[in-house]
């Protein structure tokens, strides 16, 4: 359960989602609670600045009409200003009052203090009774009634409710970003699912298909197609799938044309053995002729599957020297003369004089050109040409061998490299040997680094073109 990708995709995506969204939400709030405090902070100062001087306004005036202590002249209040003064307790109920009054109005917290520091009135009397004037911090206001100074303090934060709107307002903006955070977590989640379903389906159908190949059902493939990365894998796969239905197919052919390249040649072997045995025919330099043969065509058989085996190993021994490709040519056309005067063919070689050397097995490349002269041989009718020619490429020296032959169907040229494949299905020795011919030539150019490549057209002849590394080069 913990190995499964879509249990991973959830889980990454997901944790990606909300700590994106957690770290947003975080730096989010973190910006707008120092933006709503710099902002109510500044509207504060500027509420301050209109607030303080009427309520010391309202305050002064109110005072000037209504006096707090006793009637006195103001000789009177001069001379006894050295003395506290008794203030009437119905004015300063009346001041308590107006103050009380005031500071609902202005939304503030007030506090009336005379010069000797008593506190006369207060807007939260009953909480805070016993309150200090040295513990109230700066004086708001100043004024003086008939030679008394009063002191007034303000204090904008206790009551105005401000600071529990600011609260309230971050409060609710982290709550909002909350609720996104989660509503962006579930449908991470969701979307995530959705995602994982789309993308795992397909790989569920790779996963069932591969098991059922790996159990030798070669029928299976996959019907996935779309653009993306699956659809690669989808297309691998069935072109796996298709190559090994045809390794498996042709490894079956192959089976069954080895033991019918060797029972045709064993059979006759054994025939003339058991005639001989029985007397019905004598050892005579015909019949041992006949024998040698056949063994020389089993013995043949044997040495290409080796060399076919070696070369696909990589353990073939190759010995290059330098040499002229003219040389090799030449050699090639000697042996297969007989047969080319036999039908009749014309032989036409276009190699330049100034071919530089090649580097390569004298004894392999000769046998590539062999075969593929032979089999130039054996499809081109009487009275037909082949032409050998050479150029001079950056890949080294590109050699074609074409034929005015019956040409290969192009559903024939994909495979027709492969071993025991045969365009011919007939299997006469007359039209062609075991199919190991082709194979042996693609691997012995391809083990002197060169490429090879067939080209032909049904009725008009057959073109293959390999390359070969030059002296200089190596």
């Amino acid at each position: 359960m913990f190995h499964s990708i879509r249990l991973r995709m959830l889980l990454a995506l997901s944790g990606t989602v909300i700590l994106t969204m957690a770290i947003l939400g975080y730096f989010a709030s973190r910006a707008t609670t120092s933006n709503i405090e710099r902002y109510l902070e500044q509207d504060f100062l500027s509420y301050e600045r209109l607030v303080n001087p009427f309520i010391i306004l309202k305050l002064e005036n109110y005072l000037k009409f209504n006096r707090l202590d006793c009637d006195l002249s103001l000789e009177k209040w001069l001379e006894c200003q050295s003395e506290p003064v008794i203030y009437k307790s119905e004015n300063l109920t009346k001041l308590q009052a107006f103050v009380e009054q005031l500071a609902e109005i202005s939304g503030t917290r007030i506090i009336v203090a005379d010069s000797l520091s008593r506190v006369i009135a207060n807007s939260t009397w009953g909480t805070d009774e016993r309150v200090n004037t040295e513990d109230l911090g700066n004086v708001s206001g100043v004024f003086v009634i008939e030679g008394q100074p009063f002191l007034v303090y303000i204090d904008l934060a206790e009551e105005s409710g401000i600071g529990a709107s600011q609260r309230a307002f971050i409060n609710a903006i982290n709550r909002s970003l909350l609720f996104a955070v989660g509503s962006a977590g579930i449908a991470a989640i969701f979307l995530t699912i959705m995602l994982s379903r789309r993308i795992l389906q397909p790989i569920e159908a790779l996963t069932v298909a591969a098991r059922r190949l790996g159990q030798g059902d070669l029928s299976q493939r996959v019907n996935i197609h779309s653009g993306d990365e699956i659809g690669e894998l989808a297309m691998a796969f069935n072109a796996m799938a298709d190559g090994l239905s045809r390794l498996e197919r042709l490894r079956r052919n192959m089976v069954s044309d080895v033991a019918h390249e060797l029972r045709t040649p064993l059979s006759n072997v054994r025939g003339y053995l058991e005639a001989i045995q029985d007397g019905l025919a004598d050892p005579n330099p015909e019949v041992i002729d006949s024998l040698h043969e056949e063994v020389m065509l089993l013995s043949r058989l044997v040495d290409d599957l080796q060399e076919l085996a070696l070369a696909e190993a990589g353990q073939l021994k190759l010995k290059p020297v330098p040499i002229q490709l003219e040389e090799i040519v030449a050699k090639a056309l000697a042996a297969l003369q007989p047969k080319i005067n036999e039908k009749d063919i014309r032989i036409h070689t276009d190699l330049p004089d100034d071919l530089p050397l090649l580097r390569v097995d004298p004894e392999r490349i000769g046998q590539v050109l062999r075969n593929l002269l032979t089999n130039a041989v054996t499809y081109t009718p009487p009275g037909g040409e082949i032409t050998i020619r050479a150029t001079v490429t950056e890949a080294g020296v590109e050699v074609n061998v074409h034929d005015t032959g019956i040409g290969i169907a192009p559903e024939h040229l994909s495979y027709i490299f492969e071993r025991f494949y045969r365009v011919d299905e007939s299997r006469t020795r007359s039209t062609g040997g075991a199919g190991l011919g082709l194979a042996i030539v693609k691997q012995l150019v391809q083990a002197h680094g060169g490429e090879i490549a067939i080209d032909s057209i049904v009725g008009s002849g057959t073109t293959i073109t390999f390359t070969l590394p030059t002296a200089s080069a190596a």
